[in-house]
């Protein structure tokens, strides 16, 4: 995959933040009652591990992945961490299994380019991912 670099990020991460949100509950559409995990299963594919992470009245972050193994504890990847803002309608990859979170990398904040620059490839890679998995037609047990 090319590295797409937009000239306006923050804008452009907001729509990508927008589709992934969209995307998402495209995905799984009854994401708002699962209270705990669920599987989302596509023939002939790896599934798809689901897991809540925490739920707020606005927010709602989750952890999605593939397992690549018998074992649901081995080989989950990309384990991507997504807060999701129900009132704002955005989801927000904040971390996956090869990168930390932004507080994790970057102590210095005042690194702005350096912190928009690694949330766009984190929310890029998520768009592009969940566009993968809604081609296979996942559908999650509730």
């Amino acid at each position: 995959m090319s590295f797409l670099n937009p000239i306006n990020k923050s804008l452009c991460l907001e729509q990508v933040c927008a589709s992934n949100y969209e995307k998402l509950f495209r995905l799984i559409p009854d994401l708002r009652e699962i209270k705990d995990n669920a599987i989302g299963l596509a023939s002939n594919n790896t599934t798809l591990h689901l897991q809540i992470i925490e739920q707020t009245a606005y927010t709602l972050t989750i952890e999605l992945s593939h397992c690549f193994n018998k074992k649901t504890d081995e080989l989950l990847e990309p384990a991507v961490r997504i807060r999701i803002y129900l009132d704002a309608q955005l989801a927000e990859a904040l971390s996956d299994h090869a990168r930390a979170s932004v507080n994790q990398v970057f102590k210095d904040f005042g690194l702005c380019r350096e912190i928009m620059n690694y949330k766009w490839r984190l929310n890029y890679f998520l768009q592009k991912w969940l566009d993968h998995c809604l081609t296979k037609n996942y559908q999650f047990n509730t």
